[in-house]
């Protein structure tokens, strides 16, 4: 018999050589710290009333991931996105809110909102053998394929993603190839591996006499680390499998001879303890999981292995050429965890330019361990792997004040920077660092040059850069982040690192003013304004572009900021509209920091075509932004708009509806939202699968196909992490064919009252197609899937 328990709230929100790799022969990582409870209910009050300031639509469903709390009150909410049930890579966003709640920005990927069909063309089957064929080395498994919306680029296309793992062709170094096949074309449109690879008191080979804090077990002390959440090192015996924790009788550690095995272990130790202390003494994170637990370090790995990786749990040196000379040095220890808190943070993505952005962060942070360590053997000095002689010939592998130094890496941005290998786009923000640091021009560590005519920079101190740059890969960064987005200019690591300034120093603050110059200085422009000396504000559009049929309207948030002085009154207007269309703004001014919404309506004798529309805001100065509207090549041709469902509130009891027996019901045993009848599925706490069904014709030529539905999830079950009992929400053809899941509901998303889902279902125009919501429950402990007053509506 269902029965109905108390509910939890729910967690789901609808509207050169450094190498990391995952494999799954390791240790997983440590579970990250739990969201701040109050900080994401803060951020889905903002989201849900203002869904444009993330390029949302109403096929979207949101999940949070991490959040941040200033010591102001003011919080940073990320969260991850799926599209009619798909993931959406490149999807993330952060939703920034004031220390009182209220909405304070956005940072978001996505440069329009998503509007694409979810129906593959190309198989599944011929993704595989597409990724297959990519693979170099040995492949031990092919995965598989993913249908998924590929948005890294900031548009949307369906695509699948394989995963091939193996070893690459040294049979040394583990490989997890994810290739991108696009799902329409059969095109092999990209890949990536998650190998981010180094070519890429004991005495050290490279940091000479040091303390190292280990664990005294009966009359043997082991090389783990009590002090920082017990991280221990351990000696591979060149080898690629098991791992032995070094032990020593007297707790002296090492000879300085990379002929003692525990030479090798005493600088991996070292740098372990070193790089936990930096991010935990200056950026006050925990740890590199940033829940205090330590990080394992495998030494001696493989066979004249010339490489070090990070495989998501753990670091692994090799012992390098001849195996005489170990990857162990701190700035190579440094870089490789730190792509552990990329990850955690912002997840930069391993390609094009945000994966330079990702391998630059581990240089960078790599590089300030170094200095922070003050190791006696190998002092800080904006150089990469100097010690490790990858090269053998002395030289580093990267140079921080003038990346091109080393014939590969970009010292200034250009058009083909996107194209390069990451480890080379890293020199522009390798660069920029360094200028904002030390400044340009000669220093001490080497001479750093200007790209073009951009005037000399003066450094502010690596504390304050580093601070800056950690701020900014925290809070802001998307996983999509690039130098340069003509399409989304806001979503730059420039535009980033400005507001990381600003919320440390100040807006227009010497700072400020040292981070655009440091940018201008390795090419790196932005569509920040100059700064004024007194009342100024911003003023920024999310959607920035949209489309619409002539006689349909098109709508977007007009966001502002006070970016100096007092907050002023900002007036709204726009020009540049085509014939037949109009702008109205609500309201038709705020308060700066406050945000308005504008709907651009247009007539059916408004032409087809493109057109930028400026949005001004006029206050003390006059502040503006583009708005790219598309006003499609037919007329609107909706001829049937309205509401489509039969019987959507179950008030007719089953009439319209196709359902498992008891489904529809009066029961007093679940509250309906409104009326009598609402549609219960599964709480039995047995076995069971019920569904409930609705055909529905969808007329063509319209602008709007909105579906939504009201649901309420209880359940007895306890779990935080496994979903056992499931309602999928499906759209069907005429022959039963699924041809998309709209979402997946659990127990895991079980809550107090009823929250309403919509889902746009715009690429089934002019289709017959049924809706069915499916409810699976295992062998014990009931949930509860209950739908109510669902709607389909057309315009």
């Amino acid at each position: 018999m269902k029965r109905a328990l108390a509910a939890v709230s729910a967690v789901l929100l609808t509207s050169g050589l450094l190498t990391c790799v995952v494999t799954p022969a390791h240790a997983a990582p440590p579970t990250s710290p739990a969201p701040d409870a109050s900080a994401a209910a803060r951020a889905a009050t903002v989201l849900r009333a203002n869904p444009g300031a993330v390029q949302g639509s109403s096929a979207e469903s949101y999940q949070v991931r991490s959040t941040k709390v200033d010591p102001s009150g003011a919080a940073h909410t990320r969260y991850t996105r799926t599209y009619q049930g798909l993931r959406v890579y490149g999807g993330d966003f952060v939703i920034h809110t004031a220390p009182n709640g209220t909405y304070a920005g956005s940072s978001v990927g996505l440069a329009a909102p998503l509007t694409l069909a979810t129906s593959a063309r190309t198989t599944a089957a011929a993704a595989k053998k597409a990724a297959s064929a990519r693979f170099a080395g040995k492949a031990e498994a092919v995965g598989t394929p993913e249908l998924f919306v590929d948005a890294s680029s900031g548009t949307g296309r369906l695509a699948w993603e394989t995963v091939v793992s193996g070893w690459q062709p040294d049979g040394q170094t583990p490989s997890r190839l994810h290739v991108i096949t696009d799902a329409t074309t059969g095109a092999t449109v990209g890949s990536y591996d998650e190998i981010e690879s180094v070519v890429g008191s004991g005495q050290g080979i490279y940091t000479g006499t040091v303390s190292i804090d280990t664990t005294l077990s009966g009359s043997t002390y082991q090389m783990i680390d009590p002090l920082r959440g017990n991280g221990r090192t351990c000696d591979m015996n060149n080898g690629t499998s098991s791992c032995t924790t070094f032990t020593d009788a007297d707790n002296a550690w090492g000879t300085g001879a990379s002929s003692n095995r525990q030479s090798a272990a005493v600088d991996a130790h070292f740098g372990a303890a070193k790089t936990f202390d930096y991010f935990k003494n200056t950026h006050g994170r925990n740890g590199i999981f940033g829940n205090g637990s330590g990080v394992p370090s495998r030494v001696h790995y493989g066979n004249n292995y010339v490489n070090a990786f990070w495989d998501g749990a753990q670091m692994t040196y090799g012992d390098g050429s001849g195996n005489s000379r170990p990857l162990v040095s701190l700035d190579v220890a440094g870089h490789e965890m730190s792509h552990g808190v990329t990850e955690a943070l912002a997840g930069l993505v391993y390609s094009g330019e945000s994966g330079g952005l990702n391998e630059a962060t581990s240089d960078i942070f790599g590089n300030m361990v170094e200095f922070y360590a003050a190791a006696p053997s190998d002092p800080g000095d904006y150089q990469v792997g100097e010690k490790i002689n990858i090269n053998n010939n002395g030289t580093p592998l990267r140079y921080m004040y003038n990346p091109s130094l080393d014939g590969s890496s970009d010292s200034c941005w250009s058009t083909s920077t996107k194209n390069k290998d990451v480890h080379y786009s890293s020199g522009v923000a390798n660069h920029f660092f360094f200028n904002l640091a030390e400044g340009t021009g000669a220093t001490s560590y080497g001479t750093s040059p200007v790209c073009g005519s951009a005037p000399a920079v003066t450094g502010i101190g690596r504390t304050k850069a580093e601070k800056i740059w950690y701020r900014a890969l925290d809070v802001y960064f998307t996983s999509n982040t690039s130098y340069v987005s003509t399409s989304n200019p806001a979503n730059t690591s420039r535009a980033y690192s400005l507001r990381a300034a600003t919320d440390l120093y100040g807006s227009c603050s010497t700072e400020y003013k040292a981070v655009q110059a440091a940018w201008t200085a390795v090419n790196v422009a932005g569509s920040d304004s100059a700064c004024s000396t007194g009342n100024d504000f911003s003023v920024a559009l999310s959607p920035t572009a949209g489309s619409v049929n002539p006689g349909s309207s098109a709508a977007t948030t007009v966001s502002t900021a006070t970016t100096s002085g007092s907050a002023q009154t900002v007036t709204f207007s726009a020009s540049g509209l085509p014939s037949g269309a109009s702008a109205a703004f609500s309201p038709a001014s705020v308060t700066s920091g406050g945000s308005s919404t504008l709907t651009i309506s247009t007539s059916a004798s408004t032409p087809a075509g493109t057109y930028s529309i400026t949005v001004n805001g006029a206050g003390a100065v006059t502040r503006s932004a583009t708005y790219q509207l598309t006003v499609n090549g037919t007329g609107g041709g909706c001829t049937a708009p309205g509401q489509k469902l039969a019987n959507p509130g179950f008030e007719s009891g089953a009439t319209g509806w196709t359902a498992s027996s008891g489904v529809i019901t009066s029961s007093s045993s679940q509250a309906a939202r409104t009326g009598s009848y609402k549609a219960w599925l599964n709480g039995y706490g047995s076995t069971r699968t019920e569904t409930l069904a609705q055909s529905v014709s969808l007329p063509a030529g319209c602008s709007s196909y909105a579906l939504s539905f009201w649901l309420h999830i209880d359940s007895a079950e306890t779990t935080s992490s496994v979903a056992y009992d499931k309602l999928n929400v499906q759209v069907l053809n005429s022959s039963g064919t699924v041809l998309a899941t709209l979402a997946t509901y659990s127990n895991l998303n079980k809550a107090t009252g009823y929250s309403q889902k919509t889902f746009s279902l715009a690429a089934y125009a002019g289709q017959t197609v049924s809706l069915k919501f499916t409810g699976t429950e295992d062998s014990s402990l009931q949930t509860s899937f209950v739908v109510d007053d669902t709607a389909l509506t057309v315009s």
